[in-house]
C-alpha cells in the first residue's frame, strides 16, 4: 500500500516551454488586400497582395508580403505611370525602404522594363538600386549588369559591369565607323531620358496597356 501511494505522488504535469519570441507575432494580418496609398494627401499607389503582415515589435519594424505584391503608380491626374511587382517584399516603415525579392518586374510609361531577383526602393533618397544581375529593356536598347541604380521614375539610370545591345543610331561619330577591334569595352552604361518628351510620346499608347 505504501509503495502504491508513493508512486502516485510522483506524477508530473507535462507542459510546453514558454514562448519568449514576442517579435514573431504580427500585430495585424490582412488577406486579399486591394487598397490605395496616399502621400501628403495625394493618392500615389494602388497595392494588391494576397497577405499583408504588420509587425511593430521586430527590429526594425516592418511590413511583410510573403505571398507577393503588385503596385501601380499614378500621376497627379490619376493616370497610371507604371507598375512594380515581386514574389516577396518587406517594407521598413521607419527607413522608408522597400526590399523586393524573387521575380521583380517593373514597367513604366516610357516602355522601359526592368527585371531582377532583387531590388531596393529608398523612399528617402527617391531611388532604386540592386546588387544582383539586372536587365533593363527599352524600345531602343537592352542592358544587363550586376549593379543597377535609378531614380524613382526610371528615367535616369545606371547599369554597371554591363553587357548590352544598341541600335546604330545610339552610337556617335567615331564609334560608328571604328573597327570592332578598336571599340572600347565599357563597364558602365549611364542613360538619361528626357522626362517630359518621352512621357508625352508614350502616354496615349501605354497608359491603357500596362499589364503585368
Amino acid at each position: 500500500m505504501l509503495v502504491w501511494l508513493g508512486s502516485c505522488t510522483e506524477q508530473k504535469t507535462h507542459t510546453a516551454p514558454a514562448v519568449h519570441d514576442r517579435d514573431s507575432a504580427s500585430m495585424m494580418t490582412s488577406y486579399g488586400v486591394n487598397t490605395l496609398i496616399s502621400d501628403s494627401g495625394v493618392i500615389k499607389y494602388r497595392m494588391v497582395t494576397e497577405r499583408w503582415d504588420v509587425n511593430t515589435v521586430k527590429n526594425p519594424p516592418r511590413w511583410t508580403f510573403e505571398k507577393g505584391i503588385f503596385m501601380e503608380q499614378f500621376d497627379e491626374q490619376f493616370h497610371i505611370e507604371g507598375y512594380i511587382q515581386a514574389d516577396t517584399a518587406w517594407y521598413y516603415d521607419q527607413q522608408k525602404l522597400w526590399e523586393l525579392r524573387g521575380r521583380v518586374h517593373i514597367r513604366n510609361l516610357n516602355g522601359l522594363v526592368f527585371r531582377s531577383e532583387e531590388l531596393y526602393w529608398d523612399g528617402i533618397k527617391h531611388e532604386f538600386y540592386s546588387h544582383k544581375f539586372s536587365r533593363v529593356i527599352t524600345p531602343e536598347r537592352t542592358l544587363e549588369g550586376t549593379y543597377f541604380r535609378s531614380d524613382e521614375h526610371m528615367t535616369h539610370y545606371e547599369v554597371s559591369n554591363s553587357e548590352g545591345s544598341f541600335q546604330a543610331a545610339d552610337m556617335t561619330g567615331e564609334q560608328e565607323t571604328a573597327p570592332n577591334d578598336q571599340q572600347p569595352a565599357a563597364d558602365t552604361a549611364k542613360v538619361e531620358v528626357p522626362v517630359r518628351k518621352a512621357a508625352t510620346r508614350h502616354r496615349a499608347m501605354q497608359k491603357t496597356n500596362l499589364q503585368p
